[in-house]
């Protein structure tokens, strides 16, 4: 059986009058991420991480910032979209793990929802899919409160489609 990783990063920075989205999840704070989409950098490292096991590109192939069909999109339409790439290259998705940096807000009361959100995008259990937050004790740009970051993994194993035909 081919098991394949793939591993998943992105960034943004957190400006005033913009909406913070983390895995769907639209949280209250008075600043949100900056980007082309809703700059949802779980979602976005999520799609990385499935795309990189499956050696198709990165989301910025598949999802140009050029492209005007994507300005303001929810992230998790992009998320689905990835996860049928990545099915429709005769690969099932195992699970996918998250750390995500953010010195504010806490997001604990959010990650059940946010766990919930991804995994009916990708059509997983809601026990195939973590998210994890921590700070960055003050330091750097995200313990500024300047930006947020995350990092995915994605586990996914080829579909064996020789039904003995």
């Amino acid at each position: 059986m081919d098991v394949r990783f793939g591993i998943g990063y992105d960034v943004h920075r957190l400006v005033t009058n913009r909406k913070l989205i983390l895995g769907g999840v639209e949280i209250p704070y008075l600043k949100g991420l900056v980007g082309h989409s809703d700059a949802d950098v779980l979602c976005h490292a999520f799609a990385d991480a499935l795309l990189g096991a499956a050696a198709l590109g990165d989301i910025g192939k598949h999802f140009p910032d050029t492209d005007t069909r994507f300005k303001d999109i929810s992230s998790l339409i992009l998320l689905r979209h990835v996860g049928g790439l990545v099915r429709s290259n005769n690969f099932e998705i195992v699970n996918v793990d998250s750390t995500l940096l953010l010195q504010q807000p806490k997001i604990n009361p959010y990650v059940k929802k946010m766990r919930e959100n991804i995994a009916q995008a990708l059509g997983l259990h809601m026990n195939q899919v973590s998210v994890k937050a921590t700070t960055n004790e003050e330091l750097g740009y995200i313990g500024m409160g300047d930006g947020a970051a995350a990092y995915a993994v994605a586990s996914i194993r080829s579909i064996n489609l020789n039904l003995g035909l």
